[in-house]
């Protein structure tokens, strides 16, 4: 499991108990899950579809510092499978474990779409796989670009 994000716990994140609010926490998980799976299927088109049972084991005060890691499971046809650990970097503590978060793949009408991935897929191949497709895309020449911009700010002031 991979721990990327870490959360300041701040006095507008609390609850009137002066703990974390639990829905502050769930809104931060849901954010970096939808992150995740956006990043895993290469695609912004992802939706919420399921959250398994959350149980809260401690908490976290004003000034600690959490952390949250996601891990994929299971990847389907249209879906991907998310587990995500909540940490306390200040008091070691576990706050939460969610063991599933169904996350959908989406096209361009809102419609689930197959995304083609099997396995998680890690930094290095995403800016890899970056990498090679800024490669295939032509390159203007500066020249040529220039030309084309002076020609519209020409024609624009015509107008």
């Amino acid at each position: 499991m991979n721990f990327h994000t870490r959360k300041w716990v701040k006095p507008e994140d609390l609850n009137p108990n002066g703990t974390l609010f639990g829905g502050s926490l769930l809104r931060w998980i849901d954010e970096e899950a939808a992150i995740y799976a956006i990043t895993q299927l290469d695609n912004q088109r992802v939706v919420t579809k399921f959250m398994s049972e959350i149980n809260f084991v401690s908490s976290a005060r004003q000034g600690d510092i959490i952390e949250l890691g996601m891990t994929a499971t299971h990847f389907g046809r249209t879906s991907i499978t998310l587990r995500c650990e909540v940490r306390n970097k200040i008091t070691r503590k576990s706050i939460l474990t969610v063991e599933k978060m169904v996350f959908v793949n989406l096209d361009e009408k809102g419609e689930p779409a197959p995304h083609g991935r099997t396995q998680i897929r890690y930094a290095e191949e995403a800016f890899a796989s970056y990498r090679e497709s800024a490669r295939q895309v032509p390159q203007v020449p500066v020249a040529v670009e220039d030309e084309r911009v002076a020609a519209r700010v020409e024609a624009d002031s015509l107008h």
